[in-house]
């Protein structure tokens, strides 16, 4: 994809539509803004446009003679010099269906006709933008994997290579995190409208992901970083494992349907569903191994995630030499697929970081670290990882953690709520939101004056410095990198010009960086708090409230109690119960049993178990059972097994 662009040039668009007044229209609206367009009326034209311009966006209509939008875009997909091309749909067409498909075919995004232009330009800017964060991280990280290599073979620069790679680190963070926090942020401020259609909460659901993923690809470097300099520790607290694996088997049943993968999570009985660990850390490793087994499994295969009390502590005990305590115990995890497996040669060198394995480099997905993250995170909570693997057949991932039994009431569950306003008969609060990059400020502002503040801006640390001078505000949200005066040298003479008889100004610094020993230097500049970037707007009110006592209006928003998810296999029975209950059934009913459980139809299939309550209780209450606890897939193959 070209990046050559010319002052003037905001991107290069091909607009692919076969009615010449949208073309007219797009491409005018489009060069207006300084893109350089392209149009042109049919799919093969659009084809060889797109490999002969390498454009850096597509604009595809769905509708066309020939060749429609979706082939094209599959065409595209499969050619590595278009594949990695954003489609974004521009269509008349506006059912769920339709865009399914645009998605599944390779669409980032979908346009439905008549559409605004603003909505238009703000799409593509975004897209435009992914794509510039994409390729600042490949290059980052490429960099970073040569410091390395050059680290390793000059021994006696090692000292001075480990602090290079600390400060590029740094650096990394603050120039990648920086615009996420405004692309996150503002997804959070415009979802406060009460007015947005059902198609813009999803736009911006779609913006969020994104941003997310980028996020994530950023933190697997950060966090890699972290362990390697030892600065990374254990957060052991208390949590509900249930609720977590449900909300791992939600967020990866989505992903597998697509795939047409059957994905079962099977918790032993002896699993509490309480315990104390590193619920962060444990929730990486596994969305890690799952994140794999799905990318390496081909259609119509199958993930099994299996969770036991383990009977044996891990071989690396030295991690914790006092594991052996009656006061803990370990778990047992599993993650099995039937993938395209791991050659020998290749599973020494598995968890080497930036190591990727063929399969892995095929995906050309990811950054190579998930592994080593989640090896070095299992050691952290005092266990080990193993894998076994047959080529083309599968694999099976295998780790222990340590983990401390907890109860129901050591869990504490916020509320979920969102302050909407300030409550009345309290003062006028100055915030002055100090930052050189203009959409972070403005993301300061927007969140901030609909509650009821008073907020201005500083672009760097010397205008900061006179505004608290001239307007005295209440507290200042400074970030620390800025040209001309950074924020720390702001804070320092803020700090010394202060009177002790005059009222002192709260000061939190907005950090891009994600390494502990920068709140060090932090609080030794005289701030008295930070926040990390990007960060969630609730973060932000809460912090102004504990230091300024501000009381707000809140809209209360729903949220799960403990313990309210479903509870694995407590009450579920085995195949031997189900079978001769099943097979007395009119093979009729277990027929329509199965055509709706494999419809995906909840609601059908509780009537047709409905029917038999009366005169088979048992029955029915145990299939209502899996029903509670969508288990649609045992029901299906419960069914099959009768119907074969």
């Amino acid at each position: 994809m070209t990046t050559n662009k010319t002052e003037n040039n905001k991107g290069n668009i091909l607009i692919v539509d076969d009615t010449p007044e949208n073309l007219q229209v797009l491409s005018a609206t489009l060069s207006d803004r300084g893109y350089k367009v392209r149009g042109v009326i049919n799919g093969k034209m659009a084809i060889r446009a797109a490999r002969s311009g390498s454009p850096d966006l597509i604009l595809l209509d769905i509708k066309m003679p020939e060749m429609d939008g979706y082939e094209v875009c599959t065409q595209l997909k499969l050619d590595p010099k278009t594949s990695e091309i954003p489609v974004i749909f521009i269509s008349a067409l506006d059912e769920v269906l339709d865009k399914v498909t645009a998605f599944k075919v390779g669409g980032v995004d979908f346009i439905t006709k008549p559409f605004h232009v603003a909505e238009v330009l703000a799409r593509i800017e975004h897209q435009l933008t992914i794509q510039r964060l994409k390729k600042q991280l490949i290059d980052r990280n490429t960099e970073l994997q040569q410091e390395i290599i050059e680290r390793k073979k000059a021994e006696e620069a090692a000292a001075a290579a480990s602090l290079a790679k600390s400060q590029f680190v740094a650096n990394m963070s603050h120039e990648l995190r920086t615009p996420l926090n405004a692309i996150l942020g503002f997804t959070q401020v415009m979802s406060r409208d009460s007015l947005l259609s059902h198609e813009n909460i999803e736009n911006l659901r779609i913006i969020n992901r994104s941003g997310q993923h980028l996020l994530e690809l950023i933190n697997d470097v950060l966090d890699l970083s972290k362990i390697e300099a030892g600065i990374i520790g254990l957060d052991e607290r208390s949590f509900d494992l249930y609720q977590l694996l449900d909300t791992l088997e939600e967020m990866f049943q989505i992903k597998a349907e697509t795939k047409n993968l059957q994905l079962r999570f099977s918790v032993q009985p002896n699993v509490p569903q309480y315990i104390k660990t590193d619920e962060k850390k444990l929730r990486v490793c596994l969305i890690n191994l799952l994140g794999n087994a799905l990318k390496f499994t081909p259609n119509c295969g199958s993930i099994w995630l299996r969770a036991v009390q383990a009977n044996h502590q891990p071989a690396k005990s030295e991690v914790y030499p006092n594991s052996t305590s009656d006061d803990c115990y370990f778990i047992l995890f599993e993650v099995e697929d039937t993938g395209v497996g791991i050659a020998t040669a290749e599973i020494d060198k598995l968890f080497e970081a930036f190591v990727q394995t063929e399969a892995g480099k095929q995906a050309a997905d990811g950054t190579g670290l998930g592994l080593t993250i989640t090896k070095k995170y299992v050691e952290i909570m005092g266990g080990d990882i193993e894998v076994e693997s047959v080529l083309g057949e599968g694999t099976i991932f295998k780790f222990n953690i340590r983990v401390f039994p907890a109860t129901s009431s050591e869990i504490t569950v916020a509320t979920s709520q969102r302050a909407i306003a300030l409550q009345p008969d309290q003062p006028i609060y100055r915030i002055l939101a100090v930052d050189d990059n203009q959409e972070n400020r403005l993301l300061l502002v927007k969140m901030l004056q609909p509650i009821g503040f008073e907020v201005r801006e500083a672009e760097n640390g010397f205008q900061a410095l006179e505004l608290w001078e001239s307007w005295h505000p209440d507290l200042i949200w400074l970030d620390t990198r800025m040209p001309v005066m950074d924020g720390f040298e702001a804070v320092r003479q803020i700090r010394a010009k202060e009177k002790p008889s005059e009222r002192r100004t709260v000061i939190i610094a907005l950090t891009a960086s994600t390494f502990e020993e920068k709140k060090g230097e932090i609080l030794a500049a005289g701030c008295d708090d930070f926040v990390r970037k990007p960060f969630q707007e609730q973060m932000l009110f809460d912090k102004i409230a504990s230091y300024l006592g501000v009381r707000y209006i809140y809209q209360e928003l729903p949220a799960l109690p403990v313990g309210a998810l479903r509870r694995y296999f407590v009450s579920e029975k085995p195949d031997s119960f189900f079978s001769p209950l099943l097979a007395q059934m009119p093979r009729s009913w277990v027929q329509e049993l199965y055509d709706a459980v494999n419809d995906v139809d909840e609601e059908l299939a509780i009537q047709i178990v409905d029917r038999i309550s009366e005169t088979h209780p048992t029955l029915a209450e145990a299939l209502k059972d899996l029903l509670a606890d969508y288990r649609l897939d045992r029901i299906m193959d419960l069914t099959q097994s009768i119907l074969k």
